[in-house]
């Protein structure tokens, strides 16, 4: 499901702006973006998601200002020397373009925040006021989620209307089959045996065994079963989008079966459109927690 959320915080001489955004996905795949110094934050952050979000792909950016309102970052010298180093030895092995002054400052641990805390109190102070700071903007993206899902439960459940509707129009023909195949047969062999008659009980064999190959009535209770348990399952608090998707799996083959067994082309095309609208309601589906 999509969302987005930002959220402005600040802590002492130091403020911040979160900005978490989410968009479909079978999983939940978190992706954050920390200045350095602050990767230490991410076991914490990534288990608050958890907490509220089961299911999307997540980016999560965190941009921290100090006084000035402006980034401040400072070079860490001696790992600048360390690479410089490298860059050296390098050079003496192999012959290559000297590098540029932003690939070294983009290497990890060379740019660092300016204005470093004194103490160890005021590093976990300031990652206490991040990570409260994000847990606000996570359950705020989780309430935009919320108003999307009320919407998109709209959706699913007019789907599920029209699998009903479509598999009570395939019960009417089910009903109506044997004696049309008992016809059928009669015809057919009439045909054959050049106007001869043929003995009612062994016409009413052929036909009984070729309605019992063409007997839907299991998947068409099955899927009436399956409609009642997705309304049973849009009716619940907790996140239900990876048993919605089974059961979509569940009507698809049930429709297929359908497919395969209708004798009649009236029933077989109302079995290409229970197939048509499950399709729809499992694209749907994917976006669910």
């Amino acid at each position: 499901m999509t969302g987005f959320a930002r959220i402005d915080g600040a802590h002492e001489h130091r403020r911040w702006i979160w900005e978490i955004k989410s968009v479909n996905g079978r999983n939940l795949e978190a992706r954050f973006r920390l200045p350095p110094g602050f990767d230490g934050l991410e076991p914490g952050l990534r288990k608050a998601l958890q907490e509220k979000i089961k299911r999307g792909s997540v980016n999560a950016s965190l941009t921290l200002y100090g006084d000035d309102s402006e980034p401040q970052y400072r070079i860490n010298e001696a790992a600048l020397e360390s690479a410089i180093r490298m860059v050296k030895d390098i050079h003496l092995r192999l012959e290559c373009a000297p590098p540029r002054a932003e690939g070294l400052l983009g290497l990890r641990g060379v740019l660092e925040p300016a204005g470093e805390l004194e103490s160890e109190d005021q590093r976990a102070a300031l990652a206490a006021a991040l990570t409260a700071s994000f847990k606000d903007g996570v359950a705020k993206l989780a309430a935009a989620r919320q108003t999307e899902g009320v919407a998109m439960g709209g959706v699913l459940a007019a789907q599920f209307d029209e699998v009903e509707r479509l598999t009570n129009e395939a019960a009417s023909m089910a009903d109506a089959a044997p004696e049309a195949l008992r016809a059928r047969i009669a015809a057919q062999l009439e045909e054959l045996l050049a106007g001869a008659s043929v003995p009612e009980e062994r016409l009413a064999q052929e036909a009984a065994l070729l309605a019992l190959k063409a007997d839907v009535r299991e998947e068409l209770d099955r899927l009436a079963t399956h409609v009642a348990a997705g309304r049973a399952l849009l009716k619940e608090k907790e996140p239900v989008g990876r048993q919605l998707d089974f059961l979509t799996q569940e009507f698809n083959r049930e429709a297929n079966t359908l497919c395969s067994k209708a004798q009649d082309m009236a029933l077989k095309r109302v079995g290409l459109d229970l197939k048509k609208t499950i399709d729809q309601l499992r694209e749907q589906v994917q976006n669910i927690e």
